[in-house]
């Protein structure tokens, strides 16, 4: 497999469903999926395989106990590092995403834990709603409109 241009960071995913959707829209565009634990399921669930389909067993998966661990195991540079947050200042469409960027995602039920937002307001970025009625969307939703968008130029957009 050729050096991933983006890497989809998923910390402390809840919804085995979301996880095997976005494994699939990785091994689909040939990207690296992170994991960070704890998760809120196992990755042998059933959930999980089904959602990725048949194509669990190609996804580029890497795990980390914990967010210091992926910093210490992958050595991010800080302006490669893209969160993504309901309330994030900027948009999606906002950056240029270099190779070998990062694209983390937080939980379902509580996004990004705040320690890893504080001090990074201007590497985060949100997925704009126009109705204020609704409250989020699907994380996998989410997941693959910004991976989409981040990789509009490499996929002729």
């Amino acid at each position: 497999m050729s050096d991933p241009h983006l890497k989809i960071v998923l910390v402390t995913p809840e919804i085995p469903y979301n996880t095997g959707a976005i494994g699939r829209t990785c091994v689909a565009l040939q990207l690296e999926l992170i994991l960070i634990k704890p998760y809120g399921f196992s990755l042998d669930e059933k959930s999980v395989r089904r959602a990725g389909t048949d194509y669990w067993q190609y996804v580029n998966l890497t795990e980390y106990d914990d967010w210091q661990s992926f910093l210490e195991g992958q050595n991010p540079a800080p302006d490669h590092l893209f969160f993504f947050e309901e309330h994030g200042a900027q948009t999606v469409y906002d950056p240029v995403y270099p190779k070998g960027s990062y694209l983390v995602f937080g939980c379902e039920s509580a996004g990004l834990p705040p320690e890893l937002l504080d001090g990074n307001e201007d590497r985060t970025f949100s997925l704009p709603m126009l109705d204020t009625r609704v409250r989020s969307l699907n994380l996998a939703n989410v997941a693959t409109a910004v991976i989409y968008q981040a990789m509009r130029g490499q996929l002729g957009g």
